[in-house]
């Protein structure tokens, strides 16, 4: 055996465990159960520490003060964003985006999300997914998703739409970041 056959053995042995290690850090996140780190626009717009969310958003609102403490997720019904928040991270605001409602909005509170699914079908029988409910009221289910064909929630002729729609992009940063139990914020 000559010392290309040696090099190339090594060299194939060292590959071949520097793939393995990759492989088990890739998902070493998803065994650990926590929240994956999100990256989107920041509250002022700006790019958080890499690439922006799917809608940009130059002129997002500033978080409202009155949005709580702790890991949250924040949602304004008058101005319709969604803020997620993680106060052990620098910036504390991981991502922002905006929204679109349902015919009904929740009343403003503290809840926690509920259930989470990850494919269904929306009040107005769109395919959806990512859905993360976090409130009932009145019959209404309310919670976030995302169509799979991007559009916005329709007019429910009960009246009682609670779906709360984003881009397909966010609402991924959405199921990643808001795990059954997180905080959900609704504000004015």
């Amino acid at each position: 055996m000559g010392p290309g056959v040696v090099v190339t053995g090594l060299t194939l042995g060292a590959l071949a465990v520097v793939s393995l290690l990759a492989f088990q850090a890739n998902g070493a996140q998803d065994r650990a159960g926590g929240p994956k780190p999100v990256v989107s626009a920041s509250a002022t717009g700006g790019p958080a520490s890499a690439a922006p969310s799917a809608t940009p958003t130059p002129t997002a609102p500033t978080l409202p003060a009155s949005s709580g403490t702790g890991l949250r997720v924040v949602y304004s019904v008058s101005g319709h964003y969604v803020w997620l928040i993680d106060p052990k991270k620098n910036p504390q605001v991981a991502a922002t985006f905006p929204v679109t409602p349902g015919s009904v909005e929740p009343t403003p509170g503290s809840y926690s999300v509920y259930s989470r699914t990850a494919s269904g079908t929306g009040t107005d029988h769109k395919a959806i997914e990512h859905v993360v409910r976090f409130a009932q009221q009145n019959g209404v289910v309310f919670g976030f998703s995302a169509a799979v064909d991007g559009s916005t929630p329709t007019v429910d002729p009960t009246g009682k739409t609670g779906g709360i729609r984003s881009s397909r992009q966010d609402a991924q940063l959405l199921w990643d970041f808001a795990t059954n139990g997180v905080k959900v914020v609704v504000v004015a």
